[in-house]
């Protein structure tokens, strides 16, 4: 589903990979908390959230019994006049353009309420319930370069102060809902996508914190007009590993990329 997928100059001239950074590390930087979400829901993303919430509720919609407390806390931070959906995380979530994931700050640090309505590879009913450790678990790359961290991170995070990264994947499509990996894409290559993820942590209380997730799409086609861009794109792809290429799509997919931003090359 295309949402708001204007081309935008500023996100080419900083994209989130940066000169060429490795895809999969921290990469954590305070922010204020006026910024802590950067812009209103749209109304055209509000409706994408609301027909979701409507029709696939139990996919996109996840909590454990002993969340009531985290939930009504963050309705405490993050105010809403929703109140249609049995679980204040789903009202909560019209609020915001991000998808919300509650997690305990301390102990096994278990995501114990979240809306998600744009995953990205992520199927949140076999998420829930689960410590930051096995989530990530699948992909040991992801644990050691990113789990660990996080994991302390969190537990010495500092109260209401939120935290910023940025994530980015490339999709055949801009469609927002992915439970499961795409595969090869169906579409060409000069159709793809870069869904970028503007990503935050915030402990907005000693208990609990929120992982906010805000997604958009560039088509990958404007690259060639940012040759710094490009140059960093195939940068950080270069520094996979075979487990990151794996989760990025396969070599298939990996190799297709290289060889298309190369091509461009003037």
């Amino acid at each position: 589903m295309s949402l708001s997928n204007e081309i935008n100059n500023k996100f080419w001239l900083d994209p989130p990979w940066g000169d060429g950074h490795k895809k999969y590390r921290l990469g954590l930087a305070p922010i204020d908390k006026e910024d802590w979400f950067e812009t209103d829901i749209s109304s055209d993303l509000k409706e994408h959230k609301r027909r979701l919430l409507e029709t696939r509720y139990e996919d996109v919609v996840a909590t454990t019994d002993d969340s009531a407390e985290a939930q009504s806390i963050l309705s405490e931070k993050i105010s809403t006049s929703e109140n249609e959906f049995p679980d204040q995380i789903a009202n909560i979530s019209l609020s915001v353009p991000d998808d919300l994931c509650v997690i305990e700050s301390h102990g096994n640090q278990r995501l114990i309420a979240a809306s998600v309505c744009s995953p990205s590879y992520w199927d949140l009913t076999k998420k829930i319930g689960k410590s930051l450790r096995d989530i990530h678990k699948p992909v040991k790359t992801l644990n050691k370069k990113i789990g660990s961290p996080i994991e302390k991170f969190i537990n010495n995070a500092p109260l209401n102060k939120p935290f910023k990264r940025e994530n980015w994947f490339i999709h055949g499509n801009d469609k927002r809902f992915y439970l499961e990996p795409e595969g090869w894409p169906k579409e060409p290559i000069e159709r793809w996508y870069v869904r970028s993820e503007r990503e935050t942590i915030c402990k907005y209380n000693e208990a609990y914190s929120l992982f906010a997730i805000n997604v958009r799409f560039q088509p990958l086609s404007i690259i060639k007009n940012y040759s710094e861009a490009r140059l960093g794109l195939i940068k950080s792809l270069e520094g996979f590993d075979d487990k990151e290429i794996d989760y990025f799509g396969g070599i298939k997919k990996y190799d297709a990329l290289l060889k298309h931003l190369h091509s461009m090359q003037l």
